[in-house]
C-alpha cells in the first residue's frame, strides 16, 4: 500500500556494462551448475513494457506519497508487449532449465508470454483470470477480470456466474490485510526447499510472505539467492550474487552468453470446435482454452458463412439447419477482443474423418506484422479439462494462510477513492 512506500524513493543503482558483464558471467556458470532453478518476479520486469512499478522514482505509491500526478500514460496490461525478461523466462521453461516461477505481478504477462499455469504461482492473484467460489473452476479472460466493489474493496465478486455450475465468480486478486490462496502459495515454498539456484527480478523484496520464497534459498549454504534489482533491497546480504540493474540488460547478456535465443512474442490461442447433433439436428460450438484446458475468453463473436446470425456470447454455439455431411467445409469468421490490434480472422475448417467431432487449432498473431497463422492440431492433443467436466467436490474452495501482511495493495483494482495504473506489486 502507498503507505509502506517512502516520501523518497530509494536511490537507484547501476552498474557499469564491464560489472554487468562479469556478473552475468557469474550468473550463466550458477545456471550450467544448478539442477533446479526458480525465478521470483516483481513489478521491475514489466516498468520496460510501459507499466510502473509501485516504490521507484515513479512509481505507483511513491507519486501518491508526493501527492504527484504520473506526468506520462502507463501502459495497459492488456495490450502491453511482454519484455526480454519475460520471453526469455520463456525459453528458459521450454527448455526445462527454468523449473518454476513465483511472481508477485498480477499484470497477467507472465501467462500471455507462454509459462505454463502448472510452472508459476501468481501469489498476488492475476488480473485475468477468475474462478468459482463453489466449485473452483478457473476462467482466463482476455480483459480485466475484477470486483464491482459492490460491497467495498473485499468483495471480490465479478458478476458472472460460472458456466459449470452457476456458481458466483470471484477475482483472484490478493488485497492488503486478504490471506494468499494456500495452493500457490505452497507449491511456491516447496520449489524453494527444492531449489539451488533463486533468482530474484524486480522485486523490493519486501512484502510477506512473498518475500520468504528466496529469503528460504539464501539461507541455504547450498544454494544462491542472486538478485537483479536497480534499488536494495532487504535480502541483499542473504545473496551470493547481488546484481544493480535492469532485468532486460541482465537477461538479455545471460541468454547470450548461454547461446540461447529470446523468443519473439506472439498471440496464442487455442480454439477448440466442437460438432455435436441431436434427433438429426447439428450444432457447431466454439470454445478458447488454455493449454491445461481452463476456459479463456479471447473471442467477442463467432459468425458462419451463409448463416446471418452472429453469436455475441459464450458459449458460441450455432445450430444448423441441414444435415452436415462428412466433408462439408464450415467457413467461420472470428472476433476478437483486439487488444493488440487483431483483426476478424477467417478460418476454414473441414468437417473430416480426422476429427469429426472435435478439433483443435493453434492461432498465433505476430503484433508487430498485423499477421494471423492458423494450424490445425492433433485431435487427441485438446486439452483434458476442455472435454471432460470438473469435479467440483474433488476441486472444493481454496483454504487461505493467515499472514501478518499478505497480498496485493489496496490500488491495484480500481476503486471510486483510487485511481489504479498497474496490476503487481514491486
Amino acid at each position: 500500500m502507498a503507505d509502506s512506500a517512502p516520501m523518497i524513493a530509494a536511490e537507484e543503482r547501476q552498474e557499469t556494462p564491464e560489472v554487468m558483464e562479469r556478473k552475468a558471467n557469474t550468473l550463466v556458470n550458477y545456471i550450467n551448475k544448478s539442477k533446479h532453478i526458480i525465478v521470483f518476479t516483481g513489478a521491475g520486469i514489466s516498468t520496460s513494457t510501459g507499466i510502473p512499478d509501485f516504490r521507484g522514482p515513479e512509481g505507483v505509491w511513491t507519486l501518491r506519497k508526493q501527492g504527484r500526478l504520473r506526468t506520462s500514460k502507463a501502459a495497459s496490461t492488456l495490450q502491453a508487449i511482454p519484455s526480454p525478461t519475460h520471453m526469455a523466462l520463456v525459453e528458459l521453461q521450454d527448455r526445462d532449465i527454468l523449473k518454476y516461477v513465483v511472481s508477485q505481478n498480477c499484470d497477467g504477462l507472465h501467462r500471455r508470454s507462454g509459462i505454463l499455469p502448472d510452472r508459476i504461482s501468481e501469489l498476488h492473484g492475476n488480473s485475468n483470470l477468475e474462478h468459482c467460489k463453489d466449485c473452483g473452476k478457473q476462467y482466463i479472460r482476455d480483459f480485466r477480470a475484477v470486483s464491482t466493489f459492490e460491497k467495498g474493496i473485499h468483495d471480490h465478486r465479478t458478476g458472472r456466474k460460472c458456466a459449470l455450475c452457476g456458481g458466483i465468480l470471484l477475482d483472484t486478486i490478493i488485497n492488503f490485510g486478504e490471506f494468499l490462496s494456500a495452493e500457490p502459495l505452497q507449491l511456491a515454498r516447496d520449489h524453494a526447499k527444492k531449489a539451488d539456484l533463486c533468482i530474484a527480478l524486480g522485486s523490493s523484496l519486501t512484502i510477506p510472505p512473498a518475500s520468504e520464497i528466496p529469503e528460504t534459498v539464501g539461507k541455504r549454504k547450498a544454494a544462491n539467492l542472486v538478485i537483479c534489482n536497480l534499488q536494495e533491497t532487504p535480502l541483499d546480504k542473504s545473496s551470493s550474487l547481488r546484481i544493480f540493474g535492469k532485468t532486460d540488460d541482465l537477461m538479455e547478456r545471460v541468454m547470450e552468453k548461454l547461446s540461447l535465443p529470446i523468443p519473439k512474442f506472439m498471440v496464442r490461442r487455442l480454439l477448440v470446435i466442437r460438432i455435436g447433433s441431436e434427433a438429426g439436428r447439428y450444432s457447431v460450438k466454439i470454445e478458447g482454452v488454455d493449454v491445461d484446458g481452463t476456459p479463456v475468453t479471447f473471442l467477442q463473436s463467432v459468425k458462419l458463412e451463409n448463416n446471418r446470425r452472429v453469436v455475441r456470447a459464450e458459449p458460441f454455439t450455432i445450430n444448423l439447419r441441414d444435415e452436415l455431411e462428412i466433408g462439408t467445409r464450415l467457413k467461420l469468421v472470428l472476433e476478437f477482443m483486439g487488444h493488440y490490434g487483431e483483426p476478424n480472422l477467417e478460418l476454414s475448417h473441414l468437417y473430416d474423418d480426422a476429427g469429426a467431432a472435435l478439433a483443435l487449432y493453434l492461432l498465433e498473431y505476430d503484433p508487430l506484422l498485423g499477421q494471423w497463422t492458423t494450424t490445425r492440431q492433433d485431435p487427441d492433443k485438446v486439452p483434458a479439462a476442455s472435454v471432460q467436466e470438473v469435479d467440483s467436490t474433488a476441486k472444493g474452495k481454496e483454504k487461505a494462510i493467515p499472514t501478518e501482511e499478505s497480498g496485493m495493495p489496496d490500488n491495484v483494482k480500481p476503486s471510486p477513492a483510487t485511481n489504479a495504473t498497474s496490476d503487481h506489486e514491486a
